[in-house]
């Protein structure tokens, strides 16, 4: 018996194919985006130590706060700016991740008029304990916060645990700043140049990557990789978590900017080219039509 295949019912299992594939690609309903695509609203946002002063805020709550704006005119989250702060800045509410505490995060940010040379950069942290941390100095904000991971961008030499580098990129565990991974293949922080970083933890495979660019073009090869179970009671657990940005300086200083920001409670990676659905829906209308030519020639 010889069964034919019309456009009708090609076109019924090709879009029964693509509904499978969206369902399949769809992330968690429970799944949490924050997005700032500037800083002109801060609602959501907990400002904390100078951060909170520099953004004139009454509680440090968001929509409390005055908006800052840097060279460029654009609102940003400016963290600290001058020598001698801590300052950071922590999601108002604990943010549940997946079964696997698995994250995708971008960010833009740009250091500007250094004083003495710099220092000491910014971080992106998730801890666990509460959304007013940050410390001063070397520490960057980040030293000291338990349960936690943190990825600096740090414009000084604090010696070993810096690589003995004043310009380069690291993951940090549970507050401390000596880094188990360090890179110093990045551009010049202290150019001023807007860079893009993104931040991604696959927690099925328990595999960190960094990258960070200034050309806001995602690279296809990590800048940092580290294999670590955030799962662990030792890090984040299965905890919700508290995502934001820590900063510190010293007997030098800068402007400390988060200009953008995007975090997703899941291993989304952002800019990623879309899976290949039409690849294999293309796969897929082939096979259809190689089946419909052999039923025909049959």
């Amino acid at each position: 018996m010889r069964t034919s295949f019309s456009r009708a019912t090609m076109a019924a299992a090709l879009f029964g194919l693509g509904t499978a594939m969206a369902a399949a690609m769809a992330g968690p309903a429970s799944a949490v985006t924050l997005l700032y695509n500037d800083f002109s609203d801060l609602t959501g946002l907990q400002l904390n130590g100078v951060t909170s002063t520099i953004h004139s805020c009454s509680g440090g709550v968001g929509s409390t706060c005055s908006a800052v704006t840097d060279l460029h005119n654009e609102n940003v989250l400016r963290l600290t700016n001058t020598t001698s702060q801590s300052g950071s800045a922590f999601s108002t509410t604990a943010i549940s991740l997946d079964q696997n505490a698995s994250f995708s995060t971008k960010f833009t940010f740009h250091f500007t008029d250094q004083q003495n040379g710099g220092a000491d950069g910014i971080v992106f942290v998730l801890q666990t304990a509460s959304n007013t941390a940050g410390g001063s100095g070397g520490g960057i904000g980040y030293q000291g916060i338990g349960n936690s991971v943190g990825v600096e961008f740090d414009n000084w030499d604090n010696g070993g645990g810096d690589g003995n580098s004043d310009n380069h990129a690291g993951i940090n565990l549970n507050g401390n700043v000596s880094s188990v991974a360090l890179t110093t293949a990045i551009p010049l922080l202290d150019s001023g140049a807007l860079f893009t970083a993104w931040v991604d933890y696959d927690g099925v495979n328990n595999l960190l990557e960094v990258r960070a660019n200034t050309t806001g073009i995602r690279d296809a090869v990590a800048l940092l990789s580290y294999t670590v179970d955030l799962t662990d009671a030792a890090y984040l657990g299965n905890n919700p978590v508290f995502a934001g940005f820590t900063s510190g300086t010293g007997s030098a200083g800068a402007d400390h900017d988060i200009v953008s920001w995007e975090f997703r409670s899941e291993f989304n990676p952002i800019d990623t080219p879309e899976p290949a659905a039409l690849g294999l829906l293309g796969l897929g209308l082939i096979g259809l039509g190689l089946a419909t030519r052999r039923r025909k020639s049959a």
